[in-house]
């Protein structure tokens, strides 16, 4: 009866181990079909990090309709794009703090809002106007080359968003 109980103990903990561990491999975001993804660089002495979850194309419209056109897009997949700055800088000559916000964006044909909200670590639809710290406008352009995956790259004259056929340049500036 002793080893009947301590088989069963034993049975349990390792049943225990194996559940714990294929929960915790559910949650490695580098799996994802969207995986994680970092953008940093200096602007200036500024250093800017963007992070992000980088969808693929897969063959689909984006513009205009997967990603619909005057409707608020979280800039990226999964939990909200953040974009950390260590000083104060201009976007698009408007004063950002230093800090850490989540990024959107409302895409258009001829012009873009880009948006730094004040809710840095949300997930990306649960965006909310009022906790905006500000919003600039960008023109987008047609990029040189197909980019399957999105991406951010940061370097002066700011940072640019590239998915699909589409570029979006934002300038952003050190504050003197």
């Amino acid at each position: 009866m002793k080893n009947n109980r301590l088989f069963h103990s034993l049975l349990m903990l390792v049943l225990c181990l194996l559940v714990s561990a294929g929960a915790s491999a559910q949650n490695d975001k580098a799996d994802r079909p969207s995986p994680p993804a970092t953008a940093t660089g200096k602007i200036g002495q500024a250093t800017v990090t963007i992070n992000y979850s980088s969808p693929a194309v897969k063959g689909r419209t984006l513009w205009g309709d997967k990603i619909p056109y005057g409707k608020v897009w979280r800039a990226g997949a999964n939990e909200a794009t953040t974009f950390e700055v260590d000083q104060d800088v201009t976007v698009e000559g408007k004063t950002l703090p230093a800090g850490k916000y989540s990024l959107y964006t409302i895409p258009g044909e001829d012009q873009w809002t880009v948006i730094f909200n004040k809710t840095a670590d949300q997930w990306g639809t649960q965006y909310k106007e009022d906790q905006d710290a500000l919003r600039v406008m960008a023109k987008p352009r047609k990029a040189a080359a197909m980019q399957e995956r999105l991406v951010y790259d940061v370097k002066a004259p700011g940072f640019i968003l590239r998915w699909e056929n589409l570029e979006l340049p934002v300038a952003v500036n050190a504050k003197k």
